[in-house]
């Protein structure tokens, strides 16, 4: 796309006549991939804004939303290469905003589940710079719903926690014995690169190796897959399949639900896809 701007270094760019007051962040959650789980109040301030700070989980064809004249400044992270690093985000938001402009910072999924939102608030707010935020759904909700099973059930899951699977000092610095728990739905993002530890560590504090686990791929998008296996068996799926982050393992009782639901959602996302 022409219009990305892969460095920091930002010039002065007069502001377009404004639909949006400048000088102010939204901090806008793209949703999990399929543009149509856009918000309407996310669509409308894409369509509107002077200036797009993205990350790279972005779901193909909302940035197309943009208008023609708006400046596109990519600062995607994957898997341990950051185009940007955090305190350049930060400090090109506040950068934007000086040069009056009306300023989206466009991430994937809900920015405050796992996506550094509350750092750049906090740096935005230390700065006096006004700002908004937009929730969006988060890749847990929309990819087991295009999976085909719930997060929560009354038969299986009471409890839902969501996880980040960042590694720390080599390992998850995560309380396991808290996590295996039956009847709960454990959720991890950014777990692929941990998926033996996830393993070994769940199944020593006594979660049952025979827990029913999804790892899905490209959720709510016409390429998602999904692996359906076991706790003690997934990691060997995903070297077996070379599975590459990103991805979202499910952990829990809930995913068996997708044998008898997945056949009929996929029939109808399907056919949403051709409306």
């Amino acid at each position: 796309m022409n219009r990305q701007n892969h460095s920091p270094d930002i010039p002065d760019v007069k502001p377009s006549p404004a639909r949006l007051p400048p000088g102010k962040v939204w901090l806008v959650g793209a949703g999990p991939g399929d543009p149509d789980l856009l918000t309407l109040k996310a669509a409308r301030l894409i369509a509107a804004a002077d200036a797009i700070v993205y990350d790279h989980l972005i779901g193909e064809g909302i940035i197309t939303l943009a208008r023609p004249d708006a400046r596109l400044i990519y600062a995607g992270k994957q898997s341990s290469r950051h185009t940007l690093p955090q305190e350049q985000i930060n400090a090109l938001l506040l950068t934007l905003t000086r040069q009056n402009l009306a300023v989206l910072r466009l991430k994937g999924g809900d920015p405050f589940i796992f996506g550094r939102g509350g750092e750049e608030l906090e740096a935005l707010a230390a700065a006096g710079v006004p700002f908004e935020v937009v929730p969006g759904i988060t890749a847990a909700s929309g990819c087991a719903a295009y999976a085909g099973f719930p997060l929560t059930h009354r038969d299986h899951a009471q409890m839902l926690t969501l996880v980040t699977a960042h590694r720390k000092r080599g390992g998850l610095d995560l309380d396991w014995a808290a996590l295996a728990h039956a009847r709960q739905t454990l959720v991890f993002y950014m777990g692929v690169g941990a998926a033996e530890e996830i393993s070994r560590q769940l199944i020593a504090h006594r979660l049952p190796a025979v827990t029913p686990v999804a790892v899905v791929r490209q959720g709510t998008l016409a390429t998602q897959t999904a692996i359906f296996s076991t706790l003690a068996e997934f990691p060997a799926r995903l070297r077996a399949e070379k599975v590459e982050p990103p991805a979202l393992i499910v952990v829990g009782s809930v995913v068996d639900l997708h044998e008898r639901l997945s056949a009929r959602q996929h029939d109808s996302v399907q056919a949403m896809r051709h409306l």
